[in-house]
This record gives structure tokens, sequence and C-alpha cells, in this order.
């Protein structure tokens, strides 16, 4: 486990400025790890977003009304989602070891704009790292997957990398191709991955994308899978059934807005 993370007693893990105020603070759970994840953390995220004041407090921050605003029109995340990683971006990813954000599937860079902009701000140093084909989704699997090979081909790679240089985005790269052909050279030469936010909407890029990134994760990194949760994603669901948590038996931190993972301490 990473030094500092959590303290020996419940509820003295390590803050950041702003946490106290901002995350509400839960009464009759224990804050502590359970299962490799946080289950306080998890409900100060989700139980926020869903029903408490969570939505108010960053709809009014200007950091993520500055981020929020380079993603506009580029992004199909729901708000919820976009919210989400925010809150890990600004809050828990800075008490983690350093590391890079990874994003599997950025379609016309919104995402990855948005969180480029808050790591600037609150992880200083990191790089933000956008795969996709930049043309479409591959082939898929008829038998599991309602997308077909094509889909969300209107994105254009010049096009987005021009909107991140106006824009000052000079931690943002963009890397085309297929994921099996560039992450096998790009995450050794990276190193350490903090965030994996995996926004695939089909069975063989959701496993792709988590088992290429688990050699790589920082003690209690975040895997964050965008749509294994939506009705037309059941074949990135069964990636997370079958081998994030039947297989390697993680449990999960959210289910809401999305599924997000931590990485196991000990590697």
């Amino acid at each position: 486990m990473p030094a500092g993370y959590f303290g020996s007693r419940a509820g003295n893990q390590r803050k950041v400025a702003g946490m106290d105020d901002y995350l509400p603070a839960l009464t009759g759970i224990r804050n502590e790890l359970r299962g490799g994840r946080s289950v306080y953390e998890g409900y100060q995220r989700s139980w926020g977003l869903e029903f408490g004041e969570l939505k108010t407090h960053i709809l009014a921050d200007p950091d993520y009304r500055f981020a929020a605003a380079l993603a506009e029109g580029r992004s199909v995340l729901m708000l919820e989602r976009m919210m989400n990683l925010f809150l890990l971006v600004k809050f828990f990813l800075p008490r983690l070891p350093f590391g890079h954000i990874v994003e599997y599937g950025s379609f016309r860079g919104g995402s990855a704009m948005f969180m480029a902009a808050l790591a600037e701000r609150f992880l200083p140093g990191a790089q933000v790292y956008a795969l996709d084909t930049f043309a479409g989704m591959p082939e898929t699997d008829s038998a599991i997957d309602a997308h077909a090979a094509g889909d969300f081909a209107n994105t254009n790679m010049t096009e987005i990398q021009a909107m991140a240089d106006r824009s000052g985005l000079t931690n943002l790269h963009l890397v085309k191709g297929l994921f099996q052909e560039t992450a096998p050279t790009l995450l050794p030469q990276i190193g350490s991955i903090v965030l994996s936010h995996i926004d695939c909407d089909i069975y063989s890029a959701v496993k792709y994308s988590y088992d290429i990134s688990k050699p790589h994760m920082a003690p209690m990194g975040y895997y964050v899978f965008d749509d294994a949760t939506v009705s037309s994603c059941i074949g990135a669901t069964e990636a997370v059934e079958s081998f994030v948590i039947a297989r390697d038996g993680l449990l999960s931190e959210q289910i809401y807005p999305h599924f997000v993972f931590r990485h196991p301490a000990a590697g």
C-alpha cells in the first residue's frame, strides 16, 4: 500500500486541500479498505452525485467549468460521469504515487482534453494519453456487441490536435491506431498509470485495455469503465464481469455513475 494513503486508524487517511468542505461526510460507514477498495470514498462520490449536493458544488467550481468548456460538443459522456472524473483527478489521484492518465477510446477528444486541463492544475507533470483509431470502431462481435465496425467514425485527429494546441494542452498526447498496435510500445515508455479510463463499448476492446494496463498501474490506481453499465454495451459489461470481477477478484468502488475499481495495493 502506498505510504500515507491510509493511516493505521479508520478515517486517518491523507487529505487533499478542500476535500472535507467539498465531499459529503458520511456517518455509519467505516473509513477503511474493504476488499481492496474504499467503500467510504465510493459512497462519497456516488451517493454525493446521485442524492447529495455534489453536482451543485461541481457546477459552481471554476476548475470544473474551465475543463468542461473544452469538452463541450466533443464528448458523449453523461454529465455525472464527467463529474466523477473531475472528483477523481482533483481530490483522489493526488494522493497516489506519481503517474499518468491513459484513455482508451477518445472519439473527438472531449474527455481527454477535460482530464488534461485538470491534470495540469492538480497533477503537475502528469501526462494524458488518448488512444483511439480516430477512424471509428474496429470489428466487433455480433454475438455480444450492439455496436458495429465504423461506429463513431465522425472524428478527426488533426482537428482534435489543433484544438488541443489552441487550448495550450501540452500534456495531452493523441495516439492513433488500434490499441493492440500502439499500447504495447507506449505503456512501457510512459511508466506508471494512476487512472486508466476505459471508454470502449465492445467486449474485445475493454478486455484488451484492462489487461494491457494492469502491469503498469500504480498501487491503488483507478480503473474507470465508462460503458460497462450502458444498455447498448453488454459486451463491455461481460468483459468486466469475466475478467475484472470473476478472474481477478476485484470489487467495485462505484457502480454509479460508472464502474470504478482499484488496482491491488500489492501490485
